[in-house]
């Protein structure tokens, strides 16, 4: 055999054994997800609540107690997470949303969340609905728009230099 067919070879044997390593760590890890769904679901609880403020921080600036700080892991320190600070009652309290809900969770408005511990895992309006927030518009769409609201403009104008005329 020729020596560029046997490095070939040798690639093509790694990169299948990461293919099936990475197939079975992503099984695994789905597992443990679907386990820990379950215990947020079982400790879930309904709370009214009014947030005041959500931001995403670190988890040292965002004021949870010292046990959470302890107990995460190094990725965790590092990250930003998504934080709300509500009113629980007679309590200010910070809390982790969860990230599919964040943009949903409306600021100085009264809600009712699914809260697990510290972690809101759904959120509901108390007096109707949420809004859903409507995400960015791209570069393409606002210079659509822009282009609009200019031909309309123009074609105004050229309405009212035409009755002028006459």
């Amino acid at each position: 055999m020729k020596p560029w067919m046997i490095i070939m070879l040798i690639v093509i044997i790694v990169l299948i054994a990461v293919v099936v390593a990475l197939y079975f760590w992503g099984k695994k890890l789905e597992k443990r997800q679907a386990e820990q769904k379950e215990q947020l679901d079982a400790a879930a609880q309904q709370v009214t609540m009014l947030i005041i403020d959500k931001k995403k921080l670190r988890l040292k600036d965002a004021g949870l107690p010292p046990i959470v700080m302890q107990n995460a892991n190094w990725v965790m320190k590092r990250s930003k997470l998504p934080i709300v600070k509500a009113k629980v009652g007679p309590n200010m309290m910070s809390l982790i949303a969860d990230q599919a809900i964040y943009d949903m969770i409306p600021v100085r408005k009264e809600v009712k969340a699914t809260v697990s511990g510290l972690y809101i895992t759904a959120v509901k309006g108390v007096r109707g609905a949420i809004e859903k927030p409507q995400g960015k518009k791209s570069f393409r769409q606002k210079l659509s728009e822009k282009y609009k609201k200019m031909s309309e403009q123009a074609a105004a104008e050229k309405k009212t230099s035409s009755k002028k005329k006459k």
